[in-house]
């Protein structure tokens, strides 16, 4: 075996090593990422659940159609599959009240829709 043939076998073993490291690093951080996902998610419904016993305008059906409402009127003609309460911001009061939802289409584009309290009515802060 010539000295430039086993240089190559070295390069490609390194190169063939280092894809695998990533491959295998990659496969834990997306692990790891929908854990943290899954556990902020729950962690927002369990804050709507405290936030509602104790005052009466957290009505998860009523956010969920402000949110849908809100995507319509921001992105006509998108189909969003999911939504998802990712974070509630129950402050002293009722004006200062946020809620964060996070909506997936079949494109698989996570789109963030924020919504305030206002005069007892949820209202669109933004659309991400």
């Amino acid at each position: 075996m010539s000295a430039t043939s086993l240089i190559l076998l070295i390069i490609v073993a390194v190169v063939v090593a280092l894809v695998i490291t990533g491959l295998v690093a990659s496969r834990r951080r997306v692990d790891v990422e929908a854990t943290d996902y899954a556990r902020h998610v729950a962690e927002a419904d369990g804050a709507l659940e405290r936030a509602r016993a104790t005052d009466r305008g957290w009505d998860r059906a009523a956010l969920e159609g402000a949110a849908r409402d809100a995507l319509g009127a921001r992105r006509p003609g998108v189909d969003y599959d999911d939504l998802h309460l990712v974070l509630v911001e129950d402050r002293p009061g009722v004006d200062e009240d946020r809620v964060h939802f996070v909506a997936t289409d079949d494109a698989s584009e996570d789109v963030r829709v924020v919504l305030a309290r206002s005069g007892g009515q949820w209202v669109v802060e933004r659309v991400d």
